[in-house]
Formats: structure tokens, C-alpha cells, sequence
């Protein structure tokens, strides 16, 4: 795994450096938890929800990574007429089931087809990835109170923990204090893990459901993680790369 999240890191920053976007942190803080769903977890009858969609590079990079995208694609990203646009579309990608462009709604869609699969009697389960912004969003605690109630139990929340969002630290924001205990409160069998760590991940994920219960894991992550001067720097969370700051990144990336 090291050495395809090392390759798909480096095809993400050539992704965002030729396209001149940002969003770029926040995608380096997401991009081992989808490459270790999708190289090592998913299987044939599961579902996958991005929530924060200001992470599709990272997405779009482990699709082409397992050979669901292709190197044409990734170089439309960004570009006039593209399905692969700045936040996930509602057509044009199979694996990507709705477009998630505002934070907040994806666990609801989620715990929506955790839901349908228990009424159709589907096998599989669903997995959904969230930002720690997005616990600002009270549609995000709505879609928990449905899905504890509902006792989904096909349902695991991955959570991008990396302590930043688009105006500051989470903590200066709205410090939501411990997340792990209050999901905890609400019932849910929650686990916290290394975000970086691709073998903990693919051990906390396979982890099957307990007590009827949702899961989430809380990932605790690095924005920027791997490129030291995007590290923990929230400007990242807008700036596109300069092709000094690319070299540089490339050149980290590379030699770690």
C-alpha cells in the first residue's frame, strides 16, 4: 500500500497543479483513508459516499488508481465539460453515486441507502467520508439521530479529523470538544484511528458491526499531509500550487 499511496499522491498534486485549484490539503489529509477502502475493504456489494466533496481529487485519483478512471480523465479534471469538476457530479462517474458539493448532506444520503438495503434484504454495506467541518452542519447530526435510531449497522462513517476547515482551526470555529464521545452517546460504536495509517485503517474498517449499531471511525489526519509546508496550514484549504511550491512537493512526496 505504501507504494501506491505514494503514486497516488503524486498523480493528486500533478492533478491539482495542472488544473491551478486548491483544495488541495484537505485532500492530502483524506487520500489514505479511499485508497485503503478501495484497495483493501470494498467489496462488490458496498456502496461509498464522499460527503466532503471538496475531496474528489483524492477520489478521483484512488478511482483511477484500482483502474475505474482512466489517465484521460484525470486530465479533464477542472476543464470546460468535464464529469470530473471540483466537487463530485451527479452523472458522468459510475462509482460516484451523488454529486456532493455542500457539506452536510452526505451522511443522510448515506444512512438512506443503508436503510434501503434493509428494506430490499441487500447484502453489502455503506461507507460514508466526512469532514470534522461538517459536524457544524446540523443536517449532519440529523443524519445521526436517523441512523442510530434505525440501528443501520451497515453503516460506517469515516471521519477526516484534521482539526481545520475554511475559516480556521475546528476548535476556533465551533469547538465541538471530544467527537468520539458524543457519537458514542448517540450509540454508535465508534473506534479512533491513525487518518495516515493504512494498515489500522483497513483493520478498523474490516472490523464488522457490533449490537446493531452504526460505526464510525474518527481518523485523526494532517492537512497537507506529506508536503511539510502545506502541513497543519489552513490556506491550503484554497491556495493552488505555484511551480516552485509543485517541485518541492514533488520532490518530499518522492523521497518519503
Amino acid at each position: 500500500m505504501r507504494e501506491l499511496i505514494r503514486n497516488a499522491k503524486l498523480r493528486l498534486l500533478r492533478m491539482h497543479f495542472e488544473a491551478r485549484v486548491g483544495h488541495i490539503g484537505g485532500n492530502l489529509s483524506a487520500l489514505e483513508m479511499l485508497m485503503t477502502l478501495y484497495h483493501r475493504v470494498l467489496a462488490p456489494d458496498d456502496l461509498f459516499v464522499l460527503s466532503k466533496g471538496h475531496s474528489a481529487g483524492a477520489l478521483y485519483t484512488t478511482l483511477w488508481s484500482v483502474g475505474k478512471l482512466r489517465e484521460d480523465d484525470l486530465v479533464q479534471f477542472h476543464q470546460e465539460g468535464t464529469s470530473l469538476s471540483g466537487h463530485p457530479p451527479a452523472t458522468g462517474i459510475p462509482d460516484v453515486i451523488f454529486a456532493t458539493g455542500s457539506l452536510g448532506h452526505g451522511l443522510g444520503l448515506a444512512a438512506g441507502l443503508a436503510l434501503g438495503k434493509r428494506l430490499k434484504g441487500a447484502p453489502g454495506r455503506v461507507f460514508c467520508l466526512l469532514s470534522d467541518g461538517e459536524w457544524n452542519e446540523g443536517s449532519t447530526w440529523e443524519s445521526l439521530i436517523f441512523a442510530a435510531h434505525q440501528r443501520l449497522d451497515s453503516l460506517t462513517l469515516m471521519i477526516d479529523l484534521n482539526g481545520l476547515q475554511g475559516f480556521g482551526s475546528t476548535r476556533e470555529v465551533a469547538d465541538l470538544g471530544s467527537l468520539k464521545e458524543k457519537l458514542e452517546s448517540f450509540g454508535l460504536d465508534v473506534e479512533a484511528v491513525d487518518g495516515h495509517d493504512a494498515l489500522s485503517l483497513e483493520r478498523a474498517l474490516l472490523q464488522p458491526p457490533t449490537g446493531g449499531r452504526p460505526r464510525a471511525l474518527v481518523a485523526r489526519s494532517i492537512k497537507g499531509h506529506g508536503v511539510s509546508f502545506m502541513e497543519r496550514k489552513m490556506e491550503w484549504h484554497y491556495h493552488p500550487m505555484a511551480a516552485e511550491q509543485y517541485a518541492e512537493a514533488v520532490r518530499e512526496v518522492t523521497e518519503s
